[in-house]
């Protein structure tokens, strides 16, 4: 029971963190502070997508299944819960390409949004 729990937060903290890394920008607009935690979670997030790395957290919560005396599962963390979420029937590549537009487009309008904020309270006077 208390591994399967674990198991469970392991899967909600992937999920957040897939999440936070798509919006977390919008976090970083209403407080500057949150750049600290967004900006390295983009470029992990980044790098597992491009360079087709391993998240830990995949063998983990596998790990913490099989400790619980359940099976774990084979391919990774997307594949297993959010494929059909994130890839509903009917999607193809063009809707694809627009999604990711959207996700880049909110992500650089957030950061456009405070770099300007910043120049202005820093501007010399």
């Amino acid at each position: 029971m208390f591994y399967s729990l674990l198991a469970d937060a392991v899967v909600v903290f992937h999920l957040l963190f897939i999440l936070f890394v798509m919006l977390g920008a919008v976090l970083v607009l209403h407080r500057l502070a949150w750049v600290w935690l967004h900006l390295p979670a983009v470029a992990w997030g980044m790098a597992v997508e491009f360079l087709h790395l391993y998240c830990p957290l995949t063998p983990l919560e596998n790990a913490l299944r099989i400790k619980a005396g359940a099976a774990g599962y084979r391919g990774d963390f997307v594949g297993h819960y959010l494929t059909a979420l994130i890839y509903p029937a009917g999607l193809t590549p063009q809707i694809q390409v627009g999604l990711g537009a959207v996700v880049l487009t909110i992500n650089l309008v957030a950061y456009a949004i405070v770099i300007r904020r910043w120049r202005a309270r820093h501007k010399v006077a």
